[in-house]
């Protein structure tokens, strides 16, 4: 059997039925009967969903009579079914089908194309994020709505007997038309209100209508042992939001107490009594006093009345849970990020937020605090800080939770302020038995020097978040016009980059690198350059730290060492044979996972000489976690390329880590070179770098030599190799080429 109809299996939980072990259901028969069955159509476009629900409902019987099932894979084939098969009692309907609303349009279909006003609907989805509209289930004749993995045998089943009784109720009963049509427009008035008093004041003056009397009576809850009245209508008026007083209110508190402890509706001669059960923990009962006894055809129309009331309570209920599920953080009962929005576009609409601030509270270290003390002493901590939030700044601020350990509070400037709120994280908190000492770190944006809606102003605070982290941890940063300009342009270049690296715009040059003693080229730098379709080149210190911190990096890096292992080749096929390629790697580029699989895929598809390639590492890395790189560089080097340190003498090298990381080259910063000749100790940091590379056994390179002056001290001070715009700007490959044949090549390496 497949596990999609073993009951007890949980299905994946984005679109499936869940079904519970559980006792036998009372509807369920050895044997099917021989008598008419009532028609189930199941329209759905996962077939486990089929197979699951029949088989969920398989020998279970209502009023008698069997279960019969029809299945539609989508709505277009229940369009046809429907359009030839009498006598359908219920429809199973999935939300999301080909297009997210194709089952509202075929509760559409059904009720004015087809004029189908029997069958009862019963809505199903297995994907929340496409929740219809409370409009359109207002305003369609829904019996139910239900997310699929709410859904276990026993309350499918007792959703769909439901359904089949309102069917069988509204077929048979011909002669109550115009009973059942004021009901089904009862159930549409009903799903338009939305507080308690108001729908429960709707059912009694609706039941009252169908029984032909003037409004009178309450509907209540059970409310502990006693009974609180929701609404009420004529001389119920008075007993609204009260406990009900037996003594006083004896003949419809009596009915309403039977019929909540029975479980079913009452007629008595003087007082009715309706009972509606509640699927969301809660039932209710109305009790009305009556002008005379209730009729039998009357009592048929009520309790289909009663069904349709069912669902609307049940309903609002479920609007009332979910709408706090929507707006309100489940773990503090503060406002969430979706209710913070909506007040801040309500600030901003007025008056642009005129001295009104958001202010984002960032917990610090709170991370640490949950690893070391566990998850449920960190809810702890939350819950006590959003209290304190609460209790101890001006009312008149707003507080919310928008996730993790970030709060927000909004409201005015002059109260809103990074003073008030540090003082409160001043004072320890105490958690069971414990004094923990927690500070805070706040990002805030004023709403008047805000242009936008709700959720750019959160944004914004979000940045200025972020850049107050960076600085210090537990301080506080305003946003600025010029950080918001500046963070959309970082965003529009990285998406410019990402089209660029589609689009092929990417190119590489080679700087020559030369022997000072000969003035002959051995190599050359492959430098990363990007042109836009506009034909304006973006400087490398602009893109290359966009492409690193978006991850970008990792794929253009890979590109880049095919490239230049490609040209290489072309170079050796040239004639060019002792000529070495040197190759950048980012940090997150050289610290990927795949980066040494990557290295030796290349080198085999290319056929590049790994002795003839040279990777350039950042000094910044070589000094960061120096033993897992030594561990990472063991794996480069094993693949035959050598590894120079670049921009050499910016960083705090420890000579120590120097020593154990097996590098083959220094490459000292242009910012050396350039002191050589502006002062009299210019030289002394360029002689240093020189002198402990020869200690080390490593061969050393200067950058960015731009005059001969310089060229000659290098040399002097022992120095052997050199690249910059002395000897060559940065070439295109046929300009390299062209550069080398006037050069000849050099024996130095």
């Amino acid at each position: 059997m497949p596990a999609s109809m073993s009951p007890g299996v949980a299905l994946p939980a984005h679109d499936d039925l869940i079904f519970l072990d559980e006792a036998p259901l009372a509807g369920a028969r050895g044997t099917r009967s021989a008598v008419p069955g009532w028609r189930i159509l199941i329209v759905d476009d996962d077939a486990d969903v089929h197979s699951t629900t029949t088989f969920a409902l398989a020998g279970l019987e209502v009023q008698d009579r069997p279960l019969e099932f029809l299945h539609a894979y989508s709505a277009e084939q229940a369009r046809v079914l429907l359009a030839r098969e009498p006598d359908i009692a219920v429809i199973l309907l999935d939300v999301v089908m080909e297009q997210p609303d194709a089952g509202l349009h075929l509760v559409r279909h059904v009720r004015d194309t087809l004029g189908m006003t029997d069958v009862r609907i019963i809505l199903r989805t297995g994907q929340p994020g496409y929740t219809p509209e409370m409009e359109a289930i207002r305003d369609l004749d829904i019996n139910d709505y239900r997310t699929k993995s709410e859904l276990t045998r026993t309350k499918l089943y007792t959703t769909v007997a439901a359904a089949v009784r309102a069917y069988q109720q509204l077929h048979a009963l011909g002669v109550g038309r115009a009973g059942l049509e004021r009901i089904v427009h009862a159930g549409t008035e009903l799903m338009r209100l939305h507080g308690a008093r108001d729908v429960a004041r709707s059912v009694l003056q609706q039941a009252a209508a169908l029984l032909g009397q003037e409004p009178g009576g309450v509907l209540c809850a059970r409310e502990g042992a006693a009974l609180r009245v929701l609404g009420g209508a004529g001389s119920g008026l008075e007993l609204e939001q009260r406990l009900l007083d037996l003594k006083q209110h004896g003949l419809i508190g009596g009915a309403a107490t039977r019929a909540l402890a029975e479980r079913r509706s009452e007629f008595n001669p003087t007082c009715l009594a309706l009972y509606f059960p509640g699927k969301s923990g809660r039932d209710f009962a109305a009790a009305l006093p009556l002008v005379r006894p209730v009729s039998d055809g009357n009592k048929r129309l009520l309790h289909v009345f009663a069904s349709v009331v069912s669902v609307s309570l049940d309903n609002l209920e479920l609007v009332g849970r979910l709408n706090n599920a929507a707006f309100f953080d489940q773990l503090t009962c503060l406002p969430n990020r979706t209710q913070l929005v909506e007040d801040l576009d309500a600030a901003v609409a007025n008056e642009g937020g005129l001295d009104t601030t958001l202010t984002l509270v960032d917990l610090d270290h709170f991370a640490e605090i949950n690893d070391a003390l566990g998850h449920q002493f960190g809810d702890q901590l939350l819950v006590t800080v959003a209290q304190r939030l609460q209790s101890q700044l001006d009312p008149r601020l707003k507080v919310a939770r928008i996730g993790g350990d970030i709060f927000a509070v909004l409201g005015m400037g002059s109260l809103n302020t990074p003073e008030a709120i540090h003082a409160l994280f001043a004072a320890p908190f105490s958690l069971d038995g414990q004094d923990l000492q927690v500070s805070s770190t706040l990002g805030l944006v004023r709403l008047g020097e805000h242009d936008g809606t709700g959720a750019d102003a959160l944004k914004d605070a979000d940045i200025a978040l972020k850049r107050a982290k960076s600085q210090q941890r537990g301080g506080h940063f305003y946003f600025s016009r010029g950080m918001g300009v500046e963070i959309r342009e970082r965003v529009r270049l990285m998406h410019a980059l990402r089209s660029g690296v589609r689009r092929g715009e990417l190119f590489l040059a080679y700087q020559p690198q030369v022997d000072l003693a000969t003035g002959r080229p051995f190599g050359a730098e492959a430098l990363l350059r990007w042109r836009m379709q506009d034909g304006t080149l973006v400087p490398p210190d602009r893109f290359i730290p966009i492409a690193e911190y978006s991850g970008l990096i990792v794929e253009i890096g890979a590109w880049v060492l095919r490239e230049a292992c490609d040209e290489l080749m072309r170079l050796r096929g040239a004639g060019h044979l002792d000529f070495t390629m040197s190759i950048n790697v980012s940090q997150a580029q050289f610290r990927h996972p795949r980066f040494v699989d990557v290295l030796r895929t290349v080198l085999n598809d290319t056929g590049a000489p790994p002795e003839y390639i040279e990777l350039e590492i950042t000094e910044s890395m070589a000094m960061e976690e120096p033993q897992l790189l030594a561990e990472m560089l063991a794996q480069v080097k094993r693949t035959g390329v050598s590894i120079a340190i670049d921009d050499f003498g910016t960083g705090f090298s420890s000579l120590s880590h120097l020593q154990r990381l097996n590098v083959d080259r220094l490459k000292i910063d242009r910012a050396f070179v350039t002191e050589i000749t502006g002062s009299a100790r210019g030289s002394s940091i360029a002689e240093m770098i020189i002198q402990l590379g020869r200690n080390l056994g490593l061969s050393v390179i200067a950058e960015g030599v731009e005059d001969e002056r310089q060229a000659q001290i290098l040399h002097a001070l022992g120095c052997p190799l050199a690249q910059g715009f002395l000897f060559s700007r940065p070439l295109s490959p046929q300009a390299l080429l062209e550069w080398l044949a006037t050069q000849g090549l050099s024996d130095a390496a």
